[in-house]
């Protein structure tokens, strides 16, 4: 009897540490603690927008041709009004010559002809004179006027001679413009696309063809981004935004909304969305930015201070979370009824109160109402 007991008490310590060691251990998980602070109701872009420059132009010469004056390089900063580029043309400054020297020649021809006219009408006046004297007959008299009428007909020709020439002049000094590129405001050369010599094309219609001279104005700049058609309606001027980008981690950027689009962008195999236009508060702060930057805005629509908040990521579907019981070790469902939002922090208007610890690690496995937890002291001090 003896060794049966003693058999039985041996099954029962060796049950009882199978149980023990193979017991479901507590899972770690990583608790918040709700507490008052300010939550905001926020947009955010779908996709990454774009610094651009307030002013920024391709520029190409209308005709074709050889460089023949490459006036910039990439990165040089321009005025306006300045010669940037110039195709060969030597075919058009030999006509301007032409033209030039025509507008001379039928000046001298006016001179000329003109000077003519004048002394015939002096003389056409003699004669009538001496006509109501009776010294010459009415036809010698009509000769002298009728010439005189002719000789001023030629000059007010000769006349029309000189604008069309001046005309032609201009019109060939028009061509020239056309094989030049001058710079339409003051900026950077950001881009130029050819080598003196080579032949510069002008971009036909429907073929898209890189300009001569990407000119732009980095002295104002802006962030043009997509936002989903959805906030489209919820989107006014003058908003407040704030403006993160890559290049500057960390840092948040005050701005406000320029302008909304007043079209809905639809292109292919990406959500159809709205570009708005945002403005730096402070650009003399925001230190040297490159256009191009990528850039996100998250506009401002409403925001509350010294709220109940939790963290958004903490909330299940249907509104509710999981608290962490002390006592027991366990976790509770709550159900809560929630106010503002955004992706950070959400405000609690009933369903949880302030020093409550509810689970934000809601990715782990077990993780659930009713499953035995602890606090992951490690994931805390991170």
């Amino acid at each position: 009897m003896r060794r049966i007991a003693l058999i039985a008490v041996v099954i029962t310590l060796i049950g009882l540490a199978l149980f023990w060691f193979n017991r479901p251990q507590p899972i770690p998980v990583i608790l918040k603690e709700v507490a008052a602070g300010k939550v905001e109701a926020t947009l955010a872009n779908t996709r990454a927008g774009t610094v651009e420059a307030c002013q920024r132009t391709k520029l190409s010469t209308i005709i074709g041709g050889r460089i023949e004056y490459l006036g910039v390089k990439e990165g040089d900063r321009v005025k306006k009004g300045q010669l940037l580029l110039k195709l060969w043309n030597d075919d058009q400054q030999a006509q301007a010559a032409l033209s030039q020297a025509q507008v001379v020649l039928a000046g001298k021809r006016v001179e000329e002809v003109c000077i003519a006219a004048v002394n015939a009408e002096k003389e056409a006046k003699r004669q009538s004179e001496l006509r109501e004297k009776g010294f010459i007959s009415s036809s010698r008299e009509e000769a002298a006027r009728t010439d005189a009428e002719v000789r001023r007909a030629s000059c007010n020709t000769a006349k029309a001679d000189v604008a069309q020439a001046e005309a032609k002049f201009r019109a060939t000094r028009v061509e020239q413009g056309r094989v030049a590129l001058y710079a339409p405001f003051d900026g950077t050369v950001a881009k130029i696309v050819g080598e003196l010599g080579e032949y510069s094309t002008p971009s036909p219609p429907g073929v898209p063809t890189p300009p001569a001279i990407d000119l732009i104005d980095d002295s104002c700049l802006y962030v043009k981004a997509p936002m989903d058609e959805v906030d489209a309606p919820k989107i006014k001027a003058g908003q407040t935004v704030r403006i993160t980008l890559d290049a500057l981690p960390g840092k948040q950027i005050p701005g406000k909304v320029r302008r909304v689009a007043p079209y809905v962008s639809a292109v292919e195999k990406q959500a159809r969305t709205v570009d708005i236009e945002v403005d730096f508060d402070q650009p003399e702060a925001t230190g040297k930015l490159l256009v191009g930057y990528s850039a996100d805005v998250e506009i401002i629509l409403a925001g509350r201070d010294q709220v109940l908040r939790i963290p958004t990521a903490a909330i299940q579907e249907g509104g509710r979370v999981l608290v962490f019981n002390a006592d027991s070790g366990k976790l509770e469902e709550r159900q809560i009824k929630a106010g503002l939002a955004n992706w950070e922090y959400t405000e609690v208007l009933d369903g949880l109160s302030a020093g409550d610890r509810i689970v934000t690690s809601l990715e782990k496995e077990g993780v659930k109402a009713g499953a035995k937890v602890t606090p992951d002291d490690k994931a805390k001090a991170k």
